[in-house]
């Protein structure tokens, strides 16, 4: 099967990437010339495990390329995925679809036969239909039918998730439609992955929900660990308690400074917006949205608490990105605590495996080249974000690096017990503090 992905940015990229793995011909599509030039070459624009050897691998059998032109890869194609960005629109919080509309446009004047047109960007309820109209105004003899095909990709381990997810979703009202997309498709069948077909309003529902329920957790434990903090509770066996329960699950039951990334921020925002413009608020989003702004703020005010102010000191900070295994700034707690510190009269030195370069398009600090170049001489080391490498470090090297032997651990990757041995003064999430 021949597949047009209209975009090369996170979900583009892996999407198409990962399909043509599947066997298909997939053509990616994307108006910067220089990025594709770049991705003709073998470079690849964001930072994702094991990504540039499934591009590699396809680009060599044939089975993937890159265009430019959407009118040549959509003609012939028997699905034209979109996959553009829909950020959140600035003053309102509304999906911006501005470049999925875009899209639309140019796919109705490129559709010379019968192609599935889906939906692959997370957009809000009623999208399909109004990129169906699009389409339809600007090519009445178009052949096609809309559906809606959510992503669920996780970053850091997006490639395992699209060969072998939970479930797929599609939302489409025709049977041909059903037929084309099970043939997208049909590789999972071997796995027995369930494909849940909807329609096309539901299935963009249903990517909303999911995320806000699982940001709903991530806010959940976080509010429960303040708690355990308050009365001498801790938070990890508080998750492992109520996680053994198979109605709630051990996942995102992790305490820590806030949830952040490309997905859980905008589409709780989102949904929000929508759901109240439809006359049925979600207040338990509204809340979970409100909470979490304000949780990066909590952790900026107990990272001074713990260095007993920050003005004059050194503050080295292991971790930048929202989540390890990927170089995504994108709503970073780093964002919201670094700048906080640095108001409140901090020098901030950091340390990120592969952010360095998106970090440093919104943060200005001393970024430095390891984890022990960041902690010497430091007044106290912060772990924003859980790293491999920072799980194991050299605590006795890391004593004599820092002025004093203080680590905030925010992602709670040590255990009190060990670091007060160690020496250290340790203050975590929602856990007794460790250490004079």
């Amino acid at each position: 099967m021949r597949i047009a992905m209209i975009g090369t940015g996170y979900v583009g990229l892996v999407s198409g990437a990962c399909l043509s793995e599947f066997g298909h011909e997939v053509v990616c599509v994307d108006k910067d010339a220089g990025k594709v030039a770049s991705l003709r070459a073998g470079g690849i624009p964001i930072f994702e495990p094991g990504l540039d050897e499934v591009v590699a691998a396809n680009v060599k059998a044939g089975r993937l390329s890159f265009e430019t032109d959407i009118a040549a890869a959509v003609k012939g194609a028997s699905a034209v995925f979109i996959a553009v960005g829909t950020p959140s629109r600035r003053g309102d919080g509304h999906a911006d679809l501005t470049y999925v509309f875009a899209a639309a446009e140019e796919i109705a004047t490129s559709l010379t036969n019968y192609a599935v047109v889906v939906t692959k960007s997370t957009v809000p309820v009623g999208t399909s239909r109004k990129v169906e109209e699009i389409i339809r105004k600007a090519n009445a003899k178009a052949e096609f039918d809309m559906a809606s095909n959510p992503e669920f990709l996780r970053e850091g381990s997006a490639i395992e998730d699209f060969r072998r997810p939970d479930r797929v979703v599609v939302g489409c009202d025709t049977d041909k439609a059903r037929e084309v997309m099970r043939e997208v498709y049909r590789p999972l069948y071997i796995s027995e992955t369930p494909i849940v077909f909807t329609s096309r309003e539901t299935s963009e529902l249903i990517k909303y929900a999911a995320n806000a329920f699982l940001a709903t957790k991530i806010t959940f434990i976080n509010e429960m660990a303040t708690l355990c903090e308050k009365v001498g509770g801790d938070v990890q066996d508080v998750a492992r308690g109520i996680g053994l329960d198979g109605r709630i699950g051990s996942k995102f039951l992790h305490a820590g400074p806030g949830f952040g990334g490309s997905c859980f921020p905008k589409d709780t925002l989102a949904l929000v917006k929508t759901a109240r413009g439809m006359g049925a608020p979600s207040q338990i989003v509204e809340a979970v949205v409100a909470v979490n702004d304000a949780r990066k703020v909590e952790m900026a005010k107990k990272i001074e608490t713990a260095f007993g102010g920050v003005k004059g000191k050194t503050v080295a900070v292991l971790g930048l990105t929202f989540k390890p295994n990927t170089d995504d700034m994108r709503d970073s707690p780093s964002l919201v605590i670094v700048p906080h510190l640095q108001a409140a009269g901090a020098t901030v030195r950091a340390y990120d495996p592969e952010g360095r370069k998106e970090a440093s398009k919104h943060l200005t600090l001393d970024y430095c080249d390891n984890a022990y170049q960041a902690l010497d001489g430091a007044d106290g080391v912060v772990i924003l974000t859980e790293w491999n490498e920072f799980r194991a470090l050299d605590l006795a090297k890391v004593k004599t690096l820092l002025k004093k032997p203080l680590m905030v651990d925010l992602r709670n990757i040590y255990r009190p017990a060990q670091m007060a041995q160690a020496g250290f003064r340790y203050i975590s999430v929602g856990r007794a503090d460790a250490g004079t």
